[in-house]
């Protein structure tokens, strides 16, 4: 789809810890090589992993932007007001009746998607959904938003990144991840929020379909040799040392994984199994290493390419992983 950097949408109404040490699930980058450059390399739901979860033409950009157009209306009727008689019949309309979830205490249907915006409304009243940025790629459309009753305010309330997959203009599968926003300073020290952009390019002439997809390849590749095959040497292939990070818990920079890396900790292997690329993004959809097509899901990634490096990093991390 062609590039974009969302305007931010304000919809009224609406990392991982191993061995002690914090820890990106998907921060890594690098130039993949032979070995790790194959695409999202797990079966997602019941496509082909040769094409990171998903089975559609990703050059299709009329088909693209018919789905992001039919996300964002969702998201627009459904949020502010679940209850609502506009809410009831836009689900109806956009949702299959037995579209899958996957997340945790997600149910199927139009009915999950209502209730999961209805707890939402419970858990912050006067919950309004901020749109950060978004990406169309094949059937899949991807969400990064905020959850706050303050939306001038990046530091409250909630992160999440929902992500749904389009079939014939009806969404027929959806994920969601969410996590608090931590408070006060960063730990890190960084002064940035989980929601903000900072890194700007010196070119300014969009990515072309070819580019978007390198740009995927580069991105997967990156978290699978990092985070399946543990091996830290791809943190200086193509990762730019000062990378930009929006994890509140971690510092800008490579450093922090390199010293992770170098301490001899183990940990299970994740690996993307879903992925996509639209504009300079490119967002990943991880799994531990051996998931069956329904287990829980470990975070979704939105990572930053540019002339072949990776400059910035956002991530979401439920607590209970996304089912």
């Amino acid at each position: 789809m062609s590039p974009r950097r969302s305007p931010r949408i304000l919809f009224t109404g609406a990392t991982l810890i191993l061995a002690g040490v914090v820890v990106l699930t998907g921060c890594a980058s690098a130039a993949p090589s032979p070995s790790t450059a194959s695409p999202d390399s797990s079966a997602a739901s019941t496509v082909s992993s040769e094409d990171g979860g998903t089975a559609a033409d990703r050059a299709d950009t009329a088909t693209e932007e018919a789905n992001l157009a039919l996300v964002t209306r969702l998201i627009t009727d459904t949020f502010a007001d679940p209850a609502s008689a506009t809410a009831t019949r836009t689900a109806d309309d956009l949702v299959s009746s037995d579209a899958v979830a996957h997340g945790s205490g997600l149910t199927a249907g139009p009915e999950g998607l209502l209730a999961q915006f209805s707890a939402a409304q419970s858990r912050i009243p006067g919950a309004q959904a901020v749109i950060k940025r978004t990406a169309a790629d094949g059937d899949l459309v991807a969400i990064h938003y905020q959850i706050t009753a303050t939306p001038d305010d990046e530091r409250t309330g909630e992160a999440a990144v929902d992500l749904f997959r389009v079939t014939d203009g009806t969404v027929v599968e959806r994920w969601s991840f969410d996590q608090a926003v931590p408070t006060g300073t960063p730990a890190s020290g960084n002064t940035n929020t989980m929601f903000s952009d900072l890194y700007s390019s010196a070119d300014s002439a969009a990515p072309t379909e070819a580019q978007e997809e390198e740009n995927r390849q580069l991105a997967v590749g990156a978290y699978n040799t990092l985070f399946r095959d543990q091996d830290p040497s791809i943190l200086d292939t193509a990762f730019d040392p000062a990378y930009l990070q929006h994890n509140s818990v971690a510092p800008n920079g490579t450093d922090a994984l390199k010293s992770f890396f170098s301490g001899g900790a183990a940990f299970p292997p994740n690996e993307s199994v879903i992925s996509l690329s639209d504009g300079d993004l490119v967002w990943t959809f991880s799994q531990p290493v051996g998931a069956a097509p329904g287990d829980a899901f470990v975070a979704a990634d939105i990572f930053r390419v540019d002339a072949d490096l990776i400059r910035e990093h956002w991530d979401v991390v439920p607590t209970t992983p996304a089912g």
